[in-house]
């Protein structure tokens, strides 16, 4: 059902392969039961800032190192979905540390996030954000990290 590589342009021995390939099923079989595909061929890149910049501007005309940039290229006439998936790490660690997460929640949240984005999904009107939301907030509680998207007050 999935082949996942992962590619560190920096190390980060924090985040294992195995870990990451774990997370990603997670994804992808939670997804699978509402979208019709047979195979999905992802990759992940953990990247550094400059490379995360970079790619940003080239694809999306924006200045700045995003968290997670995902490439969706849709489905072929065999039913296999292919996308790529990048993380920033630098970026990745900020944020963790001024949410308040664990290094490990926070790029689980991404990657689910990079995974559904990779499969069709999007949040750019409300009824869609709201359908991803809960599907990333399903997966990350299966694999035991709380709602991402609920403040810790």
């Amino acid at each position: 059902m999935l082949q996942f590589s992962v590619q560190y342009a920096l190390d980060v021995p924090e985040l294992s392969r195995q870990q990451l390939r774990a997370w990603a099923l997670r994804a992808v079989k939670a997804a699978h039961q509402e979208i019709d595909f047979e195979f999905a061929e992802l990759t992940l890149r953990l990247v550094d800032t400059e490379e995360a910049i970079a790619l940003n501007k080239a694809y999306r005309q924006k200045d700045y190192a995003p968290n997670v940039l995902t490439f969706e290229y849709g489905m072929d006439e065999l039913n296999t979905v292919r996308g790529d998936i990048i993380i920033c790490v630098p970026v990745l660690k900020k944020e963790a540390a001024e949410q308040g997460k664990t290094l490990l929640q926070h790029t689980a949240h991404l990657l689910v996030h990079g995974v559904l984005h990779s499969l069709g999904y999007d949040h750019i009107e409300e009824d869609q954000a709201e359908e991803m939301e809960a599907l990333e907030t399903q997966i990350l509680a299966e694999i035991g990290y709380p709602d991402p998207y609920k403040v810790k007050e």
